[in-house]
């Protein structure tokens, strides 16, 4: 039986360990550094309770030693299994939840960013190979973005309209393709399929926020106010149409 609680805490504290070291790595697959950044404070908070749990246990174990005068080697390797096992389930739990698509246009520049870039780590498995390469692509541009929008007046219509581009826009685009059925995504309409239709409008975001992000570092606010404007027309349809990823009608 001790050979048989040794190896189960051996394999708990493995998974715990295991887990730690992608969570303070910033996760799986981030697309960028604010993403991640919001990964290891979720970690932060992780250890933090972990340390905390580790410290109560050996509180309690003192205390019942004293009481007891002592707690034998049966209790030493239940304080142990206890410890392991707290060590996993803080490690494991809470897992960190993706945004939801209302929420992501809030907070400061550097939370959007953040948030935008998690909540589009999880679509991911949803979307064809080129969306994916594009959305890791718009994960680094959101980057520099964000940089260039914290040096600017919340208040600025242009960054306003920039951020209703990647907090509205550009979720809304990928969440528009998500409703359509799976085995709708291959029949073309207009002459293009589902997945080729949210390539193209990834890879139109993509350029919009380059050249936006250009615009920014030049301090060109009149002409950046003039293409938010264009840029809230042309995507401004939001969650509910995005035309250009309309599933085919079924005749």
């Amino acid at each position: 039986m001790a050979n048989s609680s040794a190896h189960d805490s051996d394999r708990i504290l493995a998974e715990a360990r295991s887990s730690l070291v992608r969570q303070q790595a910033g996760g799986r697959r981030s697309i960028g550094r604010r993403s991640a950044e919001l990964k290891r404070q979720h970690f932060g908070k992780k250890a933090a309770r972990m340390a905390m749990s580790v410290g109560v246990l050996l509180v309690g174990a003192m205390v019942a030693g004293m009481i007891l005068d002592g707690i034998g080697i049966t209790g030493v390797m239940v304080l142990g299994l206890a410890i392991v096992a707290a060590l996993w389930f803080f490690a494991t739990f809470p897992k960190m939840k993706v945004p939801d698509l209302a929420a992501l246009n809030t907070g400061d520049v550097r939370t959007m960013v953040g948030r935008t870039e998690l909540w589009l780590e999880a679509q991911r498995p949803a979307l064809p190979a080129p969306a994916v390469q594009l959305v890791d692509q718009i994960g680094v541009q959101l980057d520099g973005l964000g940089l260039q929008l914290e040096g600017i007046d919340p208040a600025e219509p242009a960054a306003v309209e920039v951020r209703k581009l990647v907090g509205e826009h550009l979720p809304g685009m990928v969440e528009s393709y998500r409703k359509i059925p799976a085995h709708l995504r291959r029949e073309e309409r207009g002459g293009r399929n589902a997945d080729q239709q949210l390539a193209d409008g990834l890879g139109k975001i993509s350029k919009e926020i380059d050249e936006i992000t250009r615009q920014l570092a030049s301090g060109d606010l009149d002409a950046l106010a003039v293409r938010g404007r264009y840029l809230d027309y042309r995507y401004g349809e939001g969650l509910e149409a995005a035309p250009q990823l309309e599933a085919p009608k079924v005749s």
